[in-house]
């Protein structure tokens, strides 16, 4: 078939005729009505015709498998434009455009009439191009809802996936909440095992608190120990070792277990630094420590002190005078490490000794302004007991955090005489550091 047009209404009517006679649907109608109009247009607004042609392509065993439209725009100055078509189509020339649509019975005999046509291959009279255009537009409209439908469909199941996986990540971040809490309390197990609770001593109260820079992770290199000598003094370790975590953990528990070892041996006080350091090097070459050790007379107040690279510890007296008893030394993995000399003093009924590590004075970067807050905050506190001593000067000297690390506050009290006058008014410390 093969008919040319110079105006669109014929051109449309044929179209549809065509589709009819094909049992194309509605929405495919359409299409092919609208590519062929888009097309056509612009040539026959300059007086050129259009040729409409059809063919069929066989498949396997000649049956007809699709039907072939080609429109033919005679006299084109130029090659044919092809738009984006409502049905895409392909160039045969610079002047046609063809059109190849599967058919959809394909046993029915090429060019057989539609049971909507007449006797003479056309629409009926009754069926105007305003008829064909409604149903064409009812079948968009039909498309149109559907994919709206399933729109709606997809987007509810989106929303309920997206539910879904909103909860799975809240339920995640639960368990992931659950499994670090956990982690925590068992290194915080592991590490108050480490810690051993305030020995019991006659005319000695002793307390300790600990303060790890982060809470999840609660190990650290700020370990301590003490115990009782055969002669009845208090030996207390403070170790700082250098780092964080398990593994500077392990390092101060390596210290604490040499300084142990050789003060039950019955080694010289002054002599243990370097000692440790000569029996763990070996084993450890990045290990570095600091050291502070304290041995104290429960029944004379008597105290030695030997210092490796710590910070040195605060004697607080009854009447609220401060000093800081310097120890001269260098630490464990320091070159040239042990105690220069041991400092001397004596405790008396209710002086109150603190050690720590450098945690404490140093969270505002400035060791200096850190002593001083300390002398403060030891002052307050002394008359307390002394379970709530530690704590309460780590709360004071921990109220701002600019460099986090590790923090230790140990102290220890010589049994006060019944006569202190109980609940005296606390005093700020008073500046006097040994030289």
């Amino acid at each position: 078939m093969s008919d040319t047009y110079k105006e669109l209404p014929p051109l449309r009517r044929a179209v549809r005729q065509l589709a009819a006679a094909h049992h194309l649907s509605a929405e495919l109608r359409a299409r092919l009505v609208l590519s062929v109009s888009l097309l056509a247009g612009h040539h026959m607004e300059a007086g050129r015709g259009v040729t409409l042609s059809t063919s069929y392509e066989d498949g396997p065993q000649e049956v007809t498998t699709s039907l072939a439209v080609t429109l033919r725009c005679s006299g084109s100055p130029a090659a044919l434009s092809l738009p984006d078509l409502p049905l895409p189509a392909q160039a045969a020339s610079h002047d046609t455009a063809a059109w190849h649509i599967p058919l959809t019975d394909p046993a029915q005999p090429a060019g057989a009439p539609a049971t909507c046509l007449d006797r003479a291959g056309h629409l009926p009279a009754a069926m105007t191009d305003a008829d064909a255009m409604e149903e064409e537009l009812r079948a968009a409209l039909a498309r149109a809802d559907s994919f709206e439908a399933e729109h709606r469909r997809l987007k509810h199941e989106l929303a309920e996936t997206n539910s879904g996986v909103l909860a799975l990540y809240v339920q995640l971040e639960e368990r992931d909440e659950q499994i670090r809490k956990a982690h925590g309390r068992i290194l915080q197990e592991l590490e108050d095992a480490l810690r051993p609770q305030p020995i019991k001593v006659s005319g000695l109260e002793l307390a300790v608190h600990y303060e790890p820079a982060d809470t999840g992770a609660p190990t650290g290199g700020d370990l301590y120990d003490w115990f009782a000598l055969p002669d009845g003094t208090v030996h207390i370790t403070v170790v700082d070792a250098l780092g964080h975590g398990i593994t500077s953990t392990r390092s101060a528990l390596n210290v604490t277990h040499a300084v142990r070892t050789l003060a039950l041996e019955g080694h010289p006080l002054q002599s243990i630094v370097a000692r440790t350091n000569e029996i763990l090097m070996p084993l450890d070459r990045e290990l570095m420590a600091t050291v502070l050790l304290a041995r104290i007379n429960p029944s004379t107040g008597e105290l030695h002190l030997a210092n490796g690279s710590h910070p040195p510890a605060l004697l607080v007296r009854t009447d609220h005078t401060c000093e800081y008893l310097e120890a001269r030394g260098r630490g464990i993995g320091y070159p040239l490490p042990g105690s220069d000399g041991l400092h001397h003093a004596r405790l008396n009924p209710g002086d109150l000794l603190l050690l720590y590590t450098d945690g404490l004075t140093e969270s505002r970067r400035d060791p200096l302004e850190g002593e001083a807050r300390l002398r403060t905050s030891a002052g307050r506190h002394i008359d307390k007991p002394i379970a709530e001593i530690p704590g309460a000067i780590a709360d004071d000297m921990l109220n701002v955090i600019l460099h986090p690390d590790d923090t230790l506050a140990l102290t220890a009290r010589i049994t006060a005489d019944a006569s202190r006058e109980a609940g005296s008014s606390p005093k700020q410390c008073a500046a006097n550091r040994t030289p």
